[in-house]
């Protein structure tokens, strides 16, 4: 079926503004972070509000077409777009509202963490987000969502206390620990499998300026740095969150290095972080105190829009001797100067503390989570990207623990969804997921299938 009858159908109850293929716009429309991704809907439906939602998502069930549900758009495989299909658009549900008082915050599905950590730092407050502001909100929370202050205050997902949520057949339900708990049990790390979500309701805490920065050290210390990287975060209090790092400089230079943020009292955190500061002579070392939204938008600059991206990732066991020389290794080998390997060390603390079945989300005993970032911006550069990170997680598979972080999985990964949760959890998601979208319609995610 063509854009303009899809168009024609929907148009007389549809708020916002709907792009087809030859439309004003659409080619900017339809591009999404991941430079690698370049897909062709037959519509965007940039939706006003929740009815607009609801018009777009009923007239893809009716239609039979892939539906692609776009928050953020900075997903690595993609799935905020699709090939013919509707585009069910929430950047323009941009409301937050915060009450003080109570402490929660309330945010549009199209909201992103800046805009969010604006919004919420006005009152000295904030949740747990993720390490890149432009990512949105929705994608983040639903497959857990760790950043920063998790070791302090938990994943994204364990500060949600409500959703409001449109399902497969259009129908528009609240999800929280006394509306259809099963769905909102579901929400909280299961990605976006059962609806779309147009509402998110947090909990805040008070979180000022941190400590934070990042330190720098010459490759050749790489082994020596990991290795006390890996002892110091073996005893880091809750009020520190960390990732090392494998990069180069802006002049293409190999380094190793930290970024480190302390959630606390400056004059303790100086004390905790000395060991990474005085390992040896820096290289690079920026640790201060900063505003919350400056540490939340630190790496965006390194990671922009439209780079080609191909991303590898695993929970580790440890940060052994074995699993720091394969890295090593590896890292040595990246194909272009934008790529890293990182070991990011956000959860364990309060992420550890909430119980096992209390969300949806798996894994919640791994400490250390390892990502392979192939990037680069020439798609002649496609093949080796592609090639270093999968022999790069193929060789550290030993050190691995078998799960995987659902917001870090690319778009050929299918069969390792049931690693995200464990056999348990995903089980009881295909129950839900039967329950809310028995045929599947969203099913341009990590995908749970629905149990037969």
């Amino acid at each position: 079926m063509s854009g303009p009858s899809l168009v024609d159908e929907v148009k007389g109850s549809f708020e916002g503004r709907l792009i087809a293929r030859g439309d004003g716009g659409y080619d900017d429309a339809r591009k999404v972070w991941n430079g690698m991704v370049d897909r062709r809907p037959g519509l965007i439906a940039q939706c006003a509000g929740t009815a607009d939602v609801v018009a777009a998502v009923r007239l893809a069930g009716r239609r039979g077409l892939p539906v692609a549900v776009r928050g953020g758009g900075h997903n690595v495989a993609g799935n905020a777009t699709c090939d013919d299909g509707v585009v069910v658009d929430l950047r323009p549900i941009k409301e937050v509202t915060v009450d003080a008082d109570r402490r929660i915050a309330r945010a549009g599905g199209g909201v992103t963490w800046a805009e969010y950590d604006r919004a919420t730092q006005r009152h000295g407050l904030a949740s747990p987000g993720g390490a890149i502001s432009s990512t949105g909100i929705a994608g983040l929370t639903l497959g857990g969502g760790f950043g920063w202050i998790s070791r302090s205050h938990g994943l994204a997902c364990d500060n949600l206390v409500g959703a409001e949520v449109v399902t497969a057949a259009g129908d528009v339900l609240t999800a929280s620990a006394d509306e259809h708990p099963d769905l909102f049990w579901a929400l909280r790390g299961g990605g976006g499998n059962f609806g779309v979500v147009t509402r998110f309701d947090y909990r805040l805490h008070p979180v000022g300026e941190l400590l934070a920065g990042l330190v720098l050290y010459p490759r050749s210390t790489a082994r020596e740095f990991l290795r006390a990287f890996a002892d110091w975060t073996a005893a880091a209090p809750d009020q520190v969150s960390s990732m090392a790092a494998f990069l180069s400089t802006p002049d293409g230079v190999p380094v190793v290095g930290v970024f480190v943020v302390y959630n606390g009292p400056a004059a303790e955190g100086e004390q905790v972080v000395a060991p990474l500061r005085t390992f040896d002579t820096p290289l690079l070392d920026d640790i201060g105190v900063k505003p919350y939204t400056a540490v939340q938008q630190a790496f965006d600059e390194g990671f922009p829009a439209g780079a080609r991206n191909y991303w590898k990732s695993s929970y580790l066991r440890a940060v052994d001797a074995g699993c720091i020389g394969v890295l090593v290794e590896h890292a040595d080998k990246a194909p272009t100067p934008t790529s890293l390997v990182a070991i990011e060390h956000m959860m364990g603390g309060a992420v550890a503390r909430v119980g096992a079945d209390e969300t949806a989300f798996g894994n919640r005993d791994a400490v250390y989570n390892l990502l392979l970032l192939g990037m680069g911006q020439d798609r002649a550069d496609d093949g080796a990207i592609h090639a270093w990170a999968r022999g790069a997680w193929q060789a550290v598979q030993p050190f691995a623990t078998g799960g995987v972080y659902v917001n870090y999985m690319d778009g050929d990964e299918a069969d390792r969804v049931g690693a995200a949760y464990g056999s348990a959890h995903y089980q009881r998601l295909a129950g839900i997921k039967r329950t809310y979208d028995p045929d599947n319609l969203f099913r341009l995610n990590q995908n749970i299938v629905p149990s037969a």
